[in-house]
């Protein structure tokens, strides 16, 4: 068993992914693509995703420490499962092949964090265990910082929850809070295919979260994501201007297509933009 699959599976899971990746296969959009994703909205990332046939890509209800803090990163998957003796005995084994981290107290959520690079979002499916499921507490929370500089998803629970929401460079979402510290669980794979409530995320996808929820991404759509939110923003920033102006009726704005008039003004004010 491995803890994390060779670079080859990860680039055989993404085959639609041409650009580059990091040395363990794992797709990395670049850093100029995730600054387009910045500001984003989900709904701005919904549609251009519907239309490729990606169906289910959002999960919402989560609880916040920074609440109100978006971040845009590229996913590393991490999946536990409840503690059984026989696996946990063969996962431990080969984290100490894989040289991880640990010594007479191996704790196996540390393998993920010291996994993370800048840019990265950590992403863990913890089947919802809150007591005994705090994934993190305010020292890996400083890591994740430290290392990342965006945030995590955690799809459990966290420890030090007051600890963490003193840090303001970063926003960890996660389904609740407890004083416990992580136990009864065993990892299953760090950069896997995992589920998070109804959505299937992989290594190197790009994970967009924001007050209202958390939308995953696929890396070789994120292009045409930002190209689509941009046209979107750019869109209603005339539509309002308009109605504000009262050149037209919210009956000519707030449509899925506009007219040959409106498009046509539309296209005047871009180029007198630019």
């Amino acid at each position: 068993m491995r803890i994390e699959p060779e670079a080859s599976l990860l680039e055989a899971m993404t085959p639609e992914w041409t650009g580059e990746r990091f040395a363990n296969g794992r797709p990395r959009v670049g850093d100029d693509l995730l600054d387009r994703l910045r500001g984003i909205t989900v709904e701005q990332a919904w549609k251009p995703l519907k239309h490729a046939g990606y169906h289910h890509q959002f999960v919402g209800g989560w609880q916040e420490t920074n609440p109100g803090k978006a971040f845009v990163g590229r996913a590393v998957t991490a999946q536990f499962l409840p503690y059984r003796p026989d696996f946990d005995a063969v996962v431990l084994d080969a984290g100490r092949r894989e040289q991880r981290s640990g010594g007479a107290v191996v704790k196996q959520n540390w393998w993920v964090v010291e996994s993370l690079e800048h840019g990265d979002v950590m992403v863990v499916d913890m089947f919802g265990k809150i007591e005994h499921g705090t994934f993190i507490g305010d020292n890996l929370a400083t890591a994740v910082a430290t290392r990342t500089g965006t945030g995590a998803v955690i799809q459990g629970g966290i420890r030090d929850a007051q600890g963490i929401a003193e840090m303001s460079s970063i926003n960890i979402l996660h389904q609740g809070s407890h004083p416990t510290g992580i136990g009864d669980v065993t990892i299953a794979g760090l950069n896997t295919p995992i589920r998070l409530g109804g959505v299937t995320v992989l290594p190197g996808d790009v994970v967009l979260a924001t007050p209202a929820g958390v939308s995953i991404i696929p890396p070789h759509l994120a292009e045409a994501v930002a190209v689509h939110s941009e046209d979107t923003q750019q869109r209603d920033v005339f539509g309002k201007s308009r109605l504000a102006e009262r050149v037209y009726t919210s009956a000519d704005i707030d449509v899925p297509e506009w007219g040959p008039e409106v498009q046509a003004d539309f296209e005047q004010w871009c180029l007198a933009r630019q």
